[in-house]
């Protein structure tokens, strides 16, 4: 599971040949959320609202690269990072 982004202590992963639809998980301590990249609804888990708000802030500038990772991951091959927030 490849750490693709890190900011504000928020981590972003992807699991090679993860099941459907195409999402992400971000971990802010001990707080776990799958949100799905199309649609940016929180499918399991949660996270302190704070993160939440930066974790979907972030994902809806770097849509285009979260859907790119996601075909990497599915490859499986090397997943490029992805800029983290300013």
């Amino acid at each position: 599971m490849p750490c693709i982004s890190e900011f504000y202590g928020i981590r972003v992963y992807f699991y090679f040949n993860d099941h459907q639809p195409p999402h992400f998980h971000a971990i802010y301590g001990e707080h776990e959320a799958i949100i799905e990249i199309a649609t940016m609804k929180v499918r399991r888990g949660g996270l302190p609202a704070r993160a939440t708000g930066l974790v979907f802030e972030w994902a809806r500038l770097r849509q285009a690269d979260l859907m790119r990772a996601w075909r990497q991951a599915a490859e499986p091959s090397r997943i490029d990072p992805i800029e983290p927030l300013p």
